[in-house]
């Protein structure tokens, strides 16, 4: 079960990227998303947070590290969140403004981060990609005023 749980925190191996391992996790997350079709978004998403704040509680306390790099479930699911309901080039959008809200770590984000375990790693990630989300719902609301000739 632990390493289950393990494999599960380190975005099924992508975690483990020697180079911009939340990013991997992140690309690992948009194409999930874009070959499944969830019907019910709001309860997948729902439970990827609960679960994933159990899941990173325990790889955390598992690795021994706090928030480590390697953790990158909290990643997948802000992705998930940033392109719920999206399809098409809004993925692609969804996906470069979540990256740019998770790295750079704009206030409120960074605030976030103060709180400790599993709901520590995930808040900030929630967070960004509830703002990503936010974003792109305003960019296709835009859109749709623009005349077509």
């Amino acid at each position: 079960m632990k390493t289950l749980v393990k494999w599960l925190g380190l975005g099924l191996g992508t975690g483990l990227s020697p180079k911009a391992p939340g990013t991997v996790g992140s690309l690992l997350a948009l194409v999930i998303a874009a070959n499944i079709k969830i019907v019910h978004a709001s309860y997948f998403l729902l439970i990827s947070i609960i679960a994933g704040v159990l899941i990173c509680e325990l790889t955390e306390r598992e690795l021994g590290c706090k928030d480590d790099s390697r953790i990158v479930f909290d990643e997948m699911v802000g992705q998930w969140i940033a392109v719920a309901g999206f399809t098409g080039y809004y993925l692609i959008a969804g996906f470069i403004l979540f990256r740019i809200f998770d790295i750079l770590k704009p206030p409120p984000v960074r605030q976030l981060q103060k709180f400790h375990g599993g709901l520590g790693v995930m808040l900030d990630d929630i967070l960004a990609g509830g703002m990503s989300w936010v974003i792109l719902i305003l960019i296709k609301n835009l859109l749709l005023l623009v005349p077509v000739f």
